[in-house]
């Protein structure tokens, strides 16, 4: 029985459609669909049937799910084992879409240099959506904005980047201070269903500071452009960039107590796959050595 055909019907029973495992394993839905059928061959009855517009288990194919989910786990850490000192084989990392500009490419590039064995998939998203992946094992690591609760001891974390948080203003607004600034402009806030966003919305609030509104986005390329065309002023964290090619922007330091957002890798303690994870950590930290402008 092919370990392959397994994932897919793991795939296929987790989200509930054929299209999407074929979208995943990035093979046709008519494939997927054979894989199944030969799986169902093999075992002599149906797994799967559809359910409306959903793809269910049957009885017997829910029995069968459970008992795939631990073959796929034992033969994932036989491979481990069998690659024990090299870095090698795939590997699924979650980031979100500021690291996968500014933080990932030069990692990468030294990555692809000394390790070539090693298959790097990224998947793109917010730090929520990437924690969520992880507590599934849909993914392998994650590099996102520190989550803002305790991890426990099921994770580990390391920090790569430290971000000091600051008033954005047109360049000509420079000089003004940051209380006036919010109480003159219109405010564009950085989106407080983010991480990130959230530490900008405490900070307000405790220093009571009542802006008005105008924009709420998620994107920090979009805040600084909307920012350049005078539409108001925001308060972000001082990414590393790349930063929207021609805006003239002032950046102004919180007046006090100041806010930092941490970027960094999360990852399961018990993760089969520990040395690629602290590879790719151990080249970050190269490439990146953990600093913020005014951090102790």
């Amino acid at each position: 029985m092919d370990t392959e055909f397994l994932e897919s019907l793991l795939l296929v029973v987790d989200h509930g459609s054929v299209a999407e495992a074929a979208r995943r394993l990035g093979i046709s839905a008519t494939a997927v669909a054979q894989r199944i059928g030969v799986l169902e061959e093999q075992v002599g009855t149906r797994l799967v049937a559809r359910v409306g517009r959903t793809v269910k288990p049957t009885v017997a194919g829910t029995a069968v799910v459970e008992r795939a989910r631990d073959i796929v786990r034992d033969v994932e850490a036989l491979r481990a084992v069998a690659s024990a000192g090299r870095v090698e084989g795939e590997f699924k990392l979650g980031a979100t879409s500021s690291a996968i500009t500014g933080l990932l490419p030069p990692v990468l590039k030294q990555l692809a240099r000394r390790h070539p064995g090693l298959e790097l998939h990224v998947t793109p998203g917010g730090s929520a959506a990437l924690y969520e992946k992880l507590l599934a094992d849909e993914i392998d690591a994650a590099l996102l904005v520190e989550p803002p609760f305790p991890l426990g001891k099921a994770f580990s974390w390391a920090t790569i980047r430290i971000d000091s948080y600051v008033f954005l203003a047109s360049a000509k607004l420079k000089g003004v201070p940051p209380r006036e600034l919010v109480r003159g402009q219109p405010f564009i806030r950085y989106d407080r269903k983010v991480w990130g966003g959230r530490l900008a919305d405490m900070w307000l609030r405790s220093h009571r500071y009542r802006p008005t509104e105008r924009f709420e986005l998620d994107a920090l390329d979009a805040i600084a452009v909307l920012v350049d065309q005078g539409l108001g002023v925001s308060l972000v964290p001082d990414w590393h960039g790349p930063w929207p090619e021609g805006v003239r922007l002032e950046k102004i330091p919180v007046p006090v107590d100041p806010i930092y957002r941490k970027t960094g890798f999360l990852w399961p303690r018990n993760s089969l796959h520990l040395r690629q994870i602290e590879t790719l950590v151990a080249e970050a930290r190269r490439t990146f050595p953990v600093s913020a402008a005014g951090a102790a």
